[in-house]
């Protein structure tokens, strides 16, 4: 997953929950629009429009950003630090048995995920080969005893993160399929009935997830603060495979943008998914 995009309405107050508690470290500013990662890479960019207000809650559109951490340390600091600079942020902790996650609100109401995985060898398939994945309770005051460093209180050092995946707001799950399973081409991981759906590419657990536990039955978003784009970065700039999806998205008569080296396209609920080589 390439860097998300959120639409906002105050810059200065989004760059400082990013940058100063959850420690993102700002790496380009423009007016009205900055860039946000962590170890060089960008993971978030913001871009201010005071021209839109906040959607319905039960509209479709971000669930949450998940930003995934390289080591339980670093995520413990980045925890800590959120949680001490931006008190009434947190809204829960989870042991996925793939991975342990936190997760918190942004100041405009974003919802934000972080979260470091198990190894990969540890993880269990069901009799169906989905990735077994649950939600269990994680003590987050036990979790920084174990995991948070004396220099992980005292600075949220610039350690390698990305983006890990991104969870949406859909109005159903059938049609969500439809879309990035048989169109984009994604590989079903689990799926929770009409709830729920999770997708990746090479075995991950999940780069996209898909729920309607707000949003069934929503129809397309307008313009509105939250999410403006999900990026997607092929490996090893892969042209051939852009062409192949560009073909496979006109056979199904759905509308795109191609220039060659990007692919821009709207899902059934106007998110925009942009698809690049690396």
């Amino acid at each position: 997953m390439g860097a998300v995009t959120l639409a906002v309405e105050n810059l200065d107050r989004m760059i400082a929950y990013y940058r100063d508690g959850i420690g993102l470290a700002l790496l380009a500013q423009e007016k009205g629009t900055a860039l946000l990662g962590r170890g060089g890479v960008p993971v978030l960019a913001l871009d201010q429009d005071g021209s839109l207000g906040h959607a319905s809650p039960r509209a479709a559109g971000l669930y949450h950003t998940a930003f995934l951490f390289s080591a339980p340390g670093d995520l413990a600091s980045s925890v800590a630090s959120v949680a001490r600079k931006h008190p009434g942020r947190f809204q829960g902790s989870s042991d996925h048995l793939v991975s342990e996650a936190f997760y918190f609100a942004d100041p405009e109401g974003n919802g934000v995920e972080l979260y470091v995985d198990r190894p990969r060898e540890t993880w269990r398939t069901g009799p169906r080969g989905e990735i077994r994945m649950d939600t269990i309770a994680l003590d987050p005051n036990d979790y920084l005893r174990r995991h948070l460093t004396e220099a992980g209180t005292l600075d949220v050092a610039d350690t390698p993160a990305s983006v890990g995946h991104v969870h949406l707001k859909v109005g159903d799950i059938a049609t969500a399929r439809d879309f990035y399973v048989d169109a984009l081409g994604f590989a079903p991981t689990l799926t929770y009935g009409s709830q729920a759906l999770f997708v990746s590419a090479g075995g991950y657990h999940h780069h996209l997830g898909m729920n309607t536990w707000e949003s069934r039955g929503a129809g397309e978003r307008t313009p509105a603060l939250g999410l403006g784009e999900v990026s997607i970065v092929l490996p090893d700039g892969d042209a051939d495979a852009l062409g192949a999806l560009d073909e496979r998205l006109a056979t199904r008569g759905i509308a795109r943008e191609f220039d060659g080296r990007e692919l821009t396209v709207y899902d059934p609920w106007r998110n925009r998914v942009r698809i690049s080589g690396s």
